[in-house]
């Protein structure tokens, strides 16, 4: 995909693809920790997959986002006809999506340091409990 087509992606779109972006990251990050259970892989990643968590990470994140990122962070978090699960509220699963449409970009755009950067910069916290 060229720039200019990945810039023309509607925000759902990349957040569809930064949901798988986002899922291979948790993984990498859990199996690195040396995890390999499948009873632990599993509940870890509750600490990174939910809405709520994510949008906790976006809190930490957007301060280093830059302006291009900012805007397709927007872009994803203003996506419409987004219905949350009962576990969120609307903001957090708009922001989660945000966050979801970033790494999507990111990916496309062939950024896996920026992606791994941010991730951990969003979820440090996790990382140092668990």
């Amino acid at each position: 995909m060229t720039n200019s087509e990945i810039t023309m992606l509607p925000g759902g779109a990349l957040a569809y693809l930064g949901d798988a972006v986002f899922e291979v990251a948790v993984r990498l990050t859990l199996l690195e920790r040396g995890i390999t259970s499948l009873g632990s892989l599993n509940r870890e990643a509750l600490h990174y997959v939910t809405a709520v968590a994510q949008s906790r990470a976006v809190e930490k994140i957007l301060p280093l986002l830059s302006p291009e990122e900012a805007d397709v962070f927007r872009r994803g978090r203003n996506t419409g006809d987004l219905t949350p699960p009962k576990s969120a509220t609307h903001g957090e699963y708009r922001r989660a999506t945000g966050l979801e449409a970033l790494f999507g970009y990111l990916y496309l755009k062939g950024e896996m340091a920026r992606i791994k950067q941010l991730f951990e910069a969003g979820f440090i916290e996790n990382e140092s409990k668990s």
